[in-house]
């Protein structure tokens, strides 16, 4: 396991430092908060969202009708995750650093308790009724289940190592235990508080999250960038959905039709669609998002974006809110008394139903351009859920690196600024079939992390944005130089010497240099290359050749001249 994904920091920005990139967020607002927020819960009414910042050592209470905060407490231990009582008057939060839960009344905004779970206290969940907690301590290997009435520990349960995310069925029968010492899954028999099972999903499963009926669990793999979904019948993986980068947590909407995963190298918010086990998009949101919550009512949804120190606030009444202006971008509405609609209007310009229920229409936009208001007519009525903006299909004109040509070596890094025109909101770039990390996005460039293929050669680069996809650029992948010869492998320290260099890859050399010191050189072929021998003292010494391909080198000896 890699010191970026080490377990005691999978939802903490403090051993994954972010690099100053930026993104074009999509929150209809971005609340500042306390120092490195990672978990967010929202109140059963939606009133309230209640945000532990762990660098500040206290919980930020936030107003979801104002989205301010309007109270600051301080809780000390390192605040970790949330999560609220289903009767809205207590939060309880993990304490990493004290190994300990945290009770706070919400009526006087005050920590009232703490209980001792065990060393780093990761996460918790709560039975369907609030009497019980379900707390992760990931140095002790163990789920400690807290009495709410009483704040005692009334049991432990032994896990697989490393225990991280927790998550209780909703019919309060089993609690699910994501283990990334051995990337398995405890399930746990509520009754007895026995561990009655584990299962493999993904690469280091960090949080689980469940249908509302409870038939379906939804695993985010912070190690496989993936979501699994299990089968709570059979305990079994049906799917694997991709998504972005380093998902951190995942999320579910209240009528269960969406799930939604924190990509946190991506900085944005994965949208599934739960019917067909697909990723349909992206939300671009702020910088290292953690945890996601959905409002009750499923049409907001609250990210903690760990290294701005904020949280975004995304509306879902239309989703997505962009799309191509040729049309046929497949949007979800969110809201109530849905049911039997007869029109859903872009504009003036009717659009495609293709599914309907009580809380969602799906559709297919009309084709458009500009701002459009979006109306739904029922039975009941017409209302305005919004407006959709037409964006242009993108285009693609280059590719440039930071040496120049679009090529670079097979096993990926650097950046390369792909150039064009309607390039705002890109939500993915790919090289081949491999996902670079957008570090920066305008509308005349998107500036990439170069990711790595399995071999050498060329890929096309195809750029994703809400206005449709544009390809028409291709990146070479080159192979690793090698330097196997060196004619003659020494010379005088007055330097001159006309030395060959033979060995393979040798094409698109850059720079050869005698122990650091730039030497005149020509590309003979591409197994060949004419350099000359700068001055030098007496020794050996490594003659580099660094090519777009990557850096190799070979010994070199100078001589002092003769002397009497």
């Amino acid at each position: 396991m890699t010191d970026s994904i080490r377990p005691d920091a999978l939802l903490s920005a403090v051993a994954l430092p972010r690099q100053g990139f930026t993104v074009m967020s999509s929150a209809d607002a971005t609340i500042p908060v306390g120092l490195s927020p990672l978990g967010v819960a929202l109140s059963p009414d939606g009133g309230r969202a209640y945000v532990a910042n762990r660098a500040s050592n206290t919980i930020s209470a936030i107003d979801t009708a104002t989205d301010t905060v309007t109270a600051i407490i301080t809780t000390g231990g390192g605040p970790f995750l949330t999560a609220v009582s289903p009767d809205g008057t207590r939060v309880y939060v993990t304490l990493f650093d004290d190994g300990t839960l945290g009770v706070i009344d919400t009526a006087t905004n005050t920590l009232t308790a703490t209980v001792a779970v065990g060393a780093a206290a990761v996460a918790v969940a709560l039975s369907p009724d609030g009497a019980l907690a379900y707390v992760t301590s990931q140095s002790a290997n163990t789920l400690s289940v807290v009495d709410t009435a009483t704040t005692t520990v009334t049991a432990t349960v032994t896990t697989g190592p490393m225990p991280v995310g927790v998550a209780v069925t909703p019919d309060g029968t089993r609690a699910y235990v994501g283990c990334v010492g051995d990337s398995s899954v405890s399930v746990i028999d509520t009754a007895t508080n026995t561990v009655i099972g584990s299962f493999t999903a993904g690469d280091v499963p960090v949080i689980i999250a469940f249908s509302p009926d409870g038939t379906r669990g939804y695993v985010c793999n912070a190690g496989s960038d993936s979501v699994s979904v299990v089968d709570t019948a059979t305990t079994t993986v049906i799917a694997t959905i991709g998504v972005g980068s380093l998902p951190r947590f995942v999320a579910v909407n209240p009528d269960g039709t969406a799930a939604y995963t924190t990509d946190y190298a991506d900085n944005t918010v994965s949208v599934i669609d739960t019917t067909t086990d697909t990723a349909t998009g992206s939300i671009p949101v702020g910088n290292g998002p953690v945890c996601v919550a959905v409002a009750p009512a499923g049409n907001r949804l609250y990210v903690t974006d760990n290294a701005d120190n904020a949280v975004s606030v995304i509306a879902l009444t239309v989703e997505p809110d962009r799309g191509s202006t040729a049309g046929g971008t497949i949007v979800t509405l969110r809201g109530h008394d849905l049911a039997g609609a007869t029109s859903v209007r872009f504009g003036g310009a009717p659009a495609t139903i293709l599914a309907n229920t009580a809380t969602s229409i799906t559709v297919s936009t009309p084709a458009g351009s500009g701002t459009v208001p979006v109306t739904v007519t029922t039975p009941g009525g017409t209302a305005v859920f919004g407006t959709f903006s037409y964006l242009p299909p993108p285009l693609l004109t280059g590719i440039i690196t930071s040496a120049g040509p679009a090529m670079g070596p097979y096993t990926g890094g650097g950046t390369a600024v792909i150039t064009g025109a309607d390039l705002a909101g890109a939500t993915s770039v790919r090289f081949g079939s491999r996902l670079a990390t957008i570090e920066s996005v305008t509308d005349t460039a998107v500036t990439v992390t170069i990711p790595a293929v399995p071999s050498p050669g060329p890929v096309p680069v195809t750029v994703i944005t809400p206005g449709g996809s544009a390809g028409g650029q291709t990146f070479t992948y080159l192979d690793v130089p090698t330097v196997n010869g060196v004619s003659p492998d020494s010379g005088p320290a007055g330097g001159g010497t006309d030395v060959t260099l033979t060995g393979n890859h040798l094409a698109t050399t850059q720079e050869v240099t005698f122990d650091g010191a730039p030497a005149p050189f020509s590309v003979t072929s591409d197994q060949m290359i004419a350099a000359v021998a700068p001055p030098h003292s007496a020794g050996a010494i490594t003659i580099t050749v660094t090519t777009l391909g990557g850096s190799t080198g070979d010994t070199y000896t100078y001589l002092d001249a003769p002397g009497i």
